[in-house]
């Protein structure tokens, strides 16, 4: 596992409600979480930020008392990185063009399957789910790491 810096950014979607707490120790460290939708309710949130600072947006289950308060979709620099964060890559594409705009990581989840792909330059992430397994997936969560020119991403099963 890439042990998080100054420059680390924690990376999860769609939780449902589900706080697993070996977040604690997955996420020590880092700089910034991220959640990428379906957090499923707003303890969630509070928990993680026990962690760090969290930049979170809205999914499609999203309907907890609060939850309209999340953006669809957030813009942040971190190490000198952009990041754009939403719910569902195929929706994202169709308002946002992440090269031309000089992002250089986009955080999607939705699917509940980790993918990383790396295209024109920017990286695609999406870090699985951390709520309950479903569709037969694994449950998982990335961490990021910002050195230098290198984005280096560790995929993190959870049990």
């Amino acid at each position: 596992m890439v042990r998080p810096t100054l420059t680390s950014l924690g990376v999860i979607s769609d939780t449902h409600g589900r706080f697993d707490p070996a977040l604690h120790e997955i996420f020590a460290g880092v700089e910034r979480i991220v959640h990428a939708g379906d957090v499923g309710v707003a303890d969630v949130l509070i928990e993680l930020a026990t962690i760090a600072p969290v930049t979170a947006v809205r999914g499609n289950v999203d309907l907890y008392l609060g939850a309209e308060r999340l953006p669809e979709e957030a813009t942040f620099e971190i190490a000198g990185r952009r990041v754009l964060v939403a719910h569902v890559l195929p929706d994202l594409l169709r308002r946002r063009r992440p090269v031309r705009e000089g992002i250089d990581l986009v955080v999607t989840g939705h699917s509940h399957r980790y993918r990383e792909s790396h295209e024109q330059g920017v990286l695609f992430l999406n870090p699985g789910s951390a709520g309950a397994a479903r569709f037969g997936l694994p449950r998982s969560v990335a961490v990021v790491q910002f050195d230098g020119a290198t984005i280096k991403v560790a995929k993190v099963a959870l049990k």
